[in-house]
Protein backbone atom coordinates (compact mmCIF):
# COMPACT_ATOMS: atom_id res chain seq x y z
CA UNK A 1 0.00 0.00 0.00
CA UNK A 2 2.83 2.39 0.09
CA UNK A 3 3.66 3.72 -3.17
CA UNK A 4 5.83 7.08 -2.20
CA UNK A 5 8.82 6.82 -0.10
CA UNK A 6 7.80 7.31 3.43
CA UNK A 7 9.21 10.94 3.82
CA UNK A 8 7.02 11.93 1.07
CA UNK A 9 4.61 10.21 2.89
CA UNK A 10 4.96 12.41 5.83
CA UNK A 11 5.55 15.56 4.18
CA UNK A 12 2.27 15.72 2.53
CA UNK A 13 0.53 14.38 6.23
CA UNK A 14 2.16 17.48 7.55
CA UNK A 15 1.24 19.70 4.54
CA UNK A 16 -2.51 18.72 4.81
CA UNK A 17 -4.98 19.33 7.02
CA UNK A 18 -5.08 18.24 10.32
CA UNK A 19 -7.62 15.05 11.49
CA UNK A 20 -9.79 16.67 14.09
CA UNK A 21 -10.38 15.05 17.66
CA UNK A 22 -13.11 12.63 17.25
CA UNK A 23 -10.60 11.36 13.89
CA UNK A 24 -7.65 10.62 15.49
CA UNK A 25 -8.93 9.23 18.46
CA UNK A 26 -10.73 6.29 15.74
CA UNK A 27 -7.44 6.38 14.33
CA UNK A 28 -5.56 5.74 17.15
CA UNK A 29 -8.55 2.78 18.85
CA UNK A 30 -8.10 1.43 15.75
CA UNK A 31 -4.84 0.49 15.46
CA UNK A 32 -4.98 -0.43 18.74
CA UNK A 33 -7.85 -2.29 19.53
CA UNK A 34 -9.50 -3.83 16.02
CA UNK A 35 -8.40 -6.21 13.80
CA UNK A 36 -7.07 -5.41 10.31
CA UNK A 37 -6.50 -1.54 11.30
CA UNK A 38 -4.96 -1.08 7.47
CA UNK A 39 -8.31 -1.16 6.49
CA UNK A 40 -8.86 2.49 8.07
CA UNK A 41 -8.85 5.23 5.46
CA UNK A 42 -6.58 7.25 7.58
CA UNK A 43 -5.45 10.59 7.70
CA UNK A 44 -4.00 11.54 4.11
CA UNK A 45 -6.58 9.76 2.47
CA UNK A 46 -9.44 10.61 4.54
CA UNK A 47 -8.85 14.99 3.88
CA UNK A 48 -8.78 13.59 0.30
CA UNK A 49 -12.34 12.15 0.84
CA UNK A 50 -13.23 15.12 2.68
CA UNK A 51 -12.04 17.51 -0.14
CA UNK A 52 -13.68 15.70 -2.65
CA UNK A 53 -16.75 15.37 -0.91
CA UNK A 54 -16.53 19.13 -0.50
CA UNK A 55 -16.66 19.95 -4.02
CA UNK A 56 -19.35 17.92 -4.75
CA UNK A 57 -21.53 19.16 -1.79
CA UNK A 58 -23.49 16.15 -1.96
CA UNK A 59 -27.07 15.68 -0.74
CA UNK A 60 -26.98 12.23 -0.85
CA UNK A 61 -24.20 9.76 0.17
CA UNK A 62 -23.69 6.02 0.09
CA UNK A 63 -20.74 3.92 1.83
CA UNK A 64 -20.52 0.24 1.15
CA UNK A 65 -18.23 -0.87 3.93
CA UNK A 66 -18.39 1.11 7.06
CA UNK A 67 -15.18 -0.60 8.95
CA UNK A 68 -14.80 1.79 12.04
CA UNK A 69 -16.54 4.82 11.00
CA UNK A 70 -13.64 7.19 9.66
CA UNK A 71 -14.26 7.11 6.08
CA UNK A 72 -18.28 7.81 6.94
CA UNK A 73 -16.99 10.83 8.91
CA UNK A 74 -14.76 12.69 6.55
CA UNK A 75 -17.54 12.24 3.62
CA UNK A 76 -19.65 13.79 5.81
CA UNK A 77 -17.77 17.03 6.46
CA UNK A 78 -18.86 17.64 2.79
CA UNK A 79 -22.44 17.35 3.09
CA UNK A 80 -25.21 19.65 2.34
CA UNK A 81 -26.45 21.30 4.88
CA UNK A 82 -29.73 19.25 4.34
CA UNK A 83 -27.51 16.44 3.17
CA UNK A 84 -27.65 12.72 4.18
CA UNK A 85 -24.97 9.58 4.75
CA UNK A 86 -26.03 6.25 4.67
CA UNK A 87 -23.35 3.75 5.41
CA UNK A 88 -23.68 -0.40 5.26
CA UNK A 89 -21.84 -3.15 6.73
CA UNK A 90 -22.48 -6.63 7.60
CA UNK A 91 -19.38 -6.77 10.79
CA UNK A 92 -21.86 -7.25 14.01
CA UNK A 93 -18.89 -7.20 16.75
CA UNK A 94 -18.18 -3.37 15.07
CA UNK A 95 -21.28 -1.61 15.78
CA UNK A 96 -21.16 -0.94 19.31
CA UNK A 97 -17.94 1.10 18.82
CA UNK A 98 -19.02 2.97 15.53
CA UNK A 99 -22.34 3.75 16.85
CA UNK A 100 -20.36 5.64 19.38
CA UNK A 101 -17.92 7.70 16.93
CA UNK A 102 -20.88 8.49 15.14
CA UNK A 103 -22.51 9.62 18.41
CA UNK A 104 -19.65 11.72 19.43
CA UNK A 105 -19.36 13.68 16.09
CA UNK A 106 -22.05 16.03 15.03
CA UNK A 107 -22.89 14.35 12.20
CA UNK A 108 -24.72 12.21 14.14
CA UNK A 109 -28.48 12.58 13.26
CA UNK A 110 -27.25 12.76 9.57
CA UNK A 111 -25.91 9.42 9.50
CA UNK A 112 -27.97 6.15 9.18
CA UNK A 113 -25.78 2.70 9.89
CA UNK A 114 -27.21 -0.34 8.59
CA UNK A 115 -25.86 -3.81 9.81
CA UNK A 116 -26.74 -6.06 6.30
CA UNK A 117 -25.57 -7.32 3.05
CA UNK A 118 -25.64 -4.08 0.71
CA UNK A 119 -26.61 -5.87 -2.16
CA UNK A 120 -29.51 -6.78 -0.67
CA UNK A 121 -30.44 -3.42 1.22
CA UNK A 122 -29.32 -0.76 -1.52
CA UNK A 123 -32.43 -1.64 -4.08
CA UNK A 124 -34.93 -1.22 -0.82
CA UNK A 125 -33.27 2.50 -0.24
CA UNK A 126 -35.31 4.13 -2.96
CA UNK A 127 -32.57 6.70 -2.71
CA UNK A 128 -30.44 8.54 -6.13
CA UNK A 129 -26.93 9.42 -5.06
CA UNK A 130 -24.81 12.02 -5.25
CA UNK A 131 -21.77 10.18 -4.14
CA UNK A 132 -21.04 6.72 -3.56
CA UNK A 133 -17.56 5.42 -1.72
CA UNK A 134 -16.78 1.57 -1.98
CA UNK A 135 -14.55 0.38 0.40
CA UNK A 136 -16.32 -3.74 1.35
CA UNK A 137 -15.53 -7.01 0.11
CA UNK A 138 -13.53 -6.96 -2.72
CA UNK A 139 -15.51 -10.02 -4.69
CA UNK A 140 -18.56 -8.09 -4.96
CA UNK A 141 -16.97 -4.98 -6.35
CA UNK A 142 -17.90 -5.23 -9.56
CA UNK A 143 -21.44 -6.41 -8.03
CA UNK A 144 -21.63 -3.27 -6.24
CA UNK A 145 -20.32 -0.80 -8.92
CA UNK A 146 -22.89 -2.27 -11.53
CA UNK A 147 -25.89 -2.09 -8.57
CA UNK A 148 -25.65 1.87 -7.85
CA UNK A 149 -24.52 3.23 -10.89
CA UNK A 150 -27.88 3.59 -12.06
CA UNK A 151 -29.19 4.69 -9.35
CA UNK A 152 -25.75 7.60 -8.88
CA UNK A 153 -27.30 10.56 -10.54
CA UNK A 154 -25.85 12.30 -13.67
CA UNK A 155 -22.55 14.20 -12.97
CA UNK A 156 -22.79 12.45 -9.52
CA UNK A 157 -19.20 10.04 -8.27
CA UNK A 158 -18.64 7.00 -7.68
CA UNK A 159 -15.45 6.41 -5.58
CA UNK A 160 -13.84 2.79 -5.26
CA UNK A 161 -10.89 2.08 -2.74
CA UNK A 162 -8.33 -0.67 -3.21
CA UNK A 163 -7.96 -0.78 -6.73
CA UNK A 164 -4.79 -0.70 -6.59
CA UNK A 165 -4.11 -3.96 -4.73
CA UNK A 166 -0.88 -3.14 -2.90
CA UNK A 167 0.36 -2.60 -6.45
CA UNK A 168 -0.52 -6.38 -7.48
CA UNK A 169 -3.17 -5.28 -10.22
CA UNK A 170 -0.01 -4.05 -12.20
CA UNK A 171 1.93 -7.14 -12.02
CA UNK A 172 1.39 -10.18 -14.63
CA UNK A 173 2.72 -12.28 -12.40
CA UNK A 174 0.24 -11.86 -9.53
CA UNK A 175 -3.29 -13.55 -10.35
CA UNK A 176 -4.70 -14.99 -6.68
CA UNK A 177 -8.77 -14.28 -6.87
CA UNK A 178 -8.72 -10.35 -5.78
CA UNK A 179 -6.12 -9.32 -7.55
CA UNK A 180 -7.73 -10.39 -10.91
CA UNK A 181 -11.36 -9.05 -10.23
CA UNK A 182 -9.82 -5.52 -9.43
CA UNK A 183 -7.74 -5.87 -12.21
CA UNK A 184 -11.24 -6.38 -14.22
CA UNK A 185 -13.20 -3.99 -12.22
CA UNK A 186 -10.51 -1.39 -13.76
CA UNK A 187 -10.88 -2.72 -16.89
CA UNK A 188 -14.45 -2.37 -16.66
CA UNK A 189 -14.92 1.02 -15.46
CA UNK A 190 -12.65 2.32 -18.13
CA UNK A 191 -14.08 0.39 -21.02
CA UNK A 192 -17.87 1.78 -19.20
CA UNK A 193 -19.32 5.12 -21.87
CA UNK A 194 -21.68 5.69 -19.12
CA UNK A 195 -18.90 7.21 -16.80
CA UNK A 196 -15.63 9.19 -16.93
CA UNK A 197 -13.01 8.04 -14.68
CA UNK A 198 -9.88 8.56 -13.13
CA UNK A 199 -7.19 6.32 -10.86
CA UNK A 200 -5.01 8.00 -8.51
CA UNK A 201 -1.91 5.77 -7.03
CA UNK A 202 -3.45 7.87 -3.42
CA UNK A 203 -2.80 5.15 -0.72
CA UNK A 204 -3.95 1.15 -1.95
CA UNK A 205 -5.34 3.72 -4.99
CA UNK A 206 -8.69 5.49 -5.55
CA UNK A 207 -10.82 4.67 -8.77
CA UNK A 208 -12.66 7.97 -9.27
CA UNK A 209 -16.15 7.57 -11.95
CA UNK A 210 -18.04 10.38 -12.74
CA UNK A 211 -22.05 9.16 -14.14
CA UNK A 212 -22.14 11.30 -17.41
Amino acid sequence: MEFIPQEIDRYCCTHSEDENDLLKRINRETHVEVLQPRMLSGHFQGRVLSMLSKMIQPKRILEIGTYTGYSALCLAEGLAADGKLVTIDVNEELVNRVKGYFNASEYAKRIEYILSPALEVIPTLKEEWDLVFIDADKQNYIAYYELVLPLVKPGGYIILDNVLWSGKVADPEKNDKDTTLLRELNTIIHADDRVEEVLLPIRDGLMIARKK
